[in-house]
């Protein structure tokens, strides 16, 4: 990948180790197998999607921010759904070739090569608007070589979860970036549907109750504020382009699904199999507790005001009002830890 690829060693951070090293993780072969051409292309065309326009103004502040060491930036989240920024705050993953080219600041590259990705918080005023209208987004920021482990070989499903879903390549630095992202985005699909298909309750389905029930071990595997129905209100919005996803994955299923005459997979996976997947999906729900306390942490110190935008968040996502006080303010990581106790207590974050 020459420039494209980051210039530290390709390591995953202690955390992951931990997941990667467990015995029951996913079989290699799931990771280093060939991925169908029909679904790169696939992601392809679902990737570069037209957006609205002012998604762009924010990308366009991210190269600034990053200069020469940004390599990709991609959508996803609520308002990649919605079409529109409206009074929401945009998801951006910026993909940089290095993080210590990413970063002035040492210690920024140290805590994102620790454990990515930093988190961080963007305001852009459209110069058009005087000043009057505000676009928010907040951006991840993640290595090329992190993307791509992250992608295929994390035992967490922290990105290949949110990357088997459709997402939009905004920026790419060239033709060779583009394609190395399309691949890594082919690698998150199977991943999500090699490691999630055991868990069907059913031996034949639909891809509909394929995403739900994947969906559903993914979220439960991190501390989110999201509605118990929420899984399938996702896989519901977009199941055309799940549909076609699992369609052009099958080639790199073979062995656990199967198409049928109607449309309808039968799961071929046995007993034994499934034993194992829920064994490894009780290890990533605990390896993701640990994991999301961590990055909450973190991003106290990366993420401007994230006490505000955590509050906004879990109320819009569960009706839930949390109240920002003083002393949660002078104490975020304290007071957060107290405040996301008494979230999983009463069941608003699972």
């Amino acid at each position: 990948m020459g420039h494209c690829v980051s210039q530290q060693p390709v390591q995953l951070s202690f955390w992951e180790l931990v997941g990667k090293h467990i015995v029951m993780t996913n079989h290699a072969s799931t990771f280093d197998q060939h991925i169908p051409s029909g679904l790169v292309a696939e992601i392809a065309a679902l990737s570069s999607r037209p957006v609205s326009e002012d998604f762009l103004v924010l990308v366009e502040a991210l190269k600034l921010r990053f200069g020469s060491s940004l390599e990709a930036v991609l959508l996803y989240g609520s308002c990649l759904r919605s079409h529109e920024i409206g009074d929401g705050v945009v998801d951006f993953y910026a993909i940089v070739n290095s993080y210590s080219r990413a970063y002035p600041e040492r210690y920024l590259g140290y805590l994102n090569a620790w454990l990515a990705p930093n988190v961080f918080y963007l305001e852009v005023s459209p110069e058009e608007n005087n000043q009057e209208k505000k676009f928010r987004a907040k951006y991840a920021v993640v290595s090329m070589a992190d993307f791509a482990q992250g992608t295929r070989r994390w035992f967490h499903p922290y990105l290949w979860a949110r990357f088997a879903q459709p997402s939009r390549l905004l920026y790419a630095r060239d033709e060779t970036v583009r394609k190395y992202i399309y691949n890594a985005l082919a690698h998150a699909v199977v991943t999500f549907l090699r490691s999630s298909l055991p868990m069907l309750n059913a031996f034949v389905v639909d891809a509909e109750a394929i995403w739900i029930n994947g969906l559903t071990q993914t979220y439960a595997a991190e501390l989110r504020p999201e509605r118990a129905t929420r899984a399938q209100q996702l896989a519901q919005i977009n199941l055309d382009d799940y549909t076609r996803l699992t369609e052009h994955a099958m080639p790199a299923l073979a062995g656990m699904l199967e198409m049928l005459p109607d449309g309808r997979y039968r799961c071929l996976t046995d007993v034994s199999d499934r034993r194992r997947a829920r064994l490894r999906w009780r290890l990533r729900r605990w390896q993701g507790t640990v994991l999301s306390v961590l990055r909450l942490t973190k991003a106290a110190f990366t993420f401007s005001d994230s006490i505000s935008y955590a509050a906004w968040k879990i109320e819009r996502h569960t009706g839930v009002r949390v109240e920002v006080t003083p002393m949660l303010r002078r104490h975020p990581v304290l007071w957060g830890f107290k405040v996301s106790w008494q979230l999983l207590r009463r069941g608003v974050m699972r």
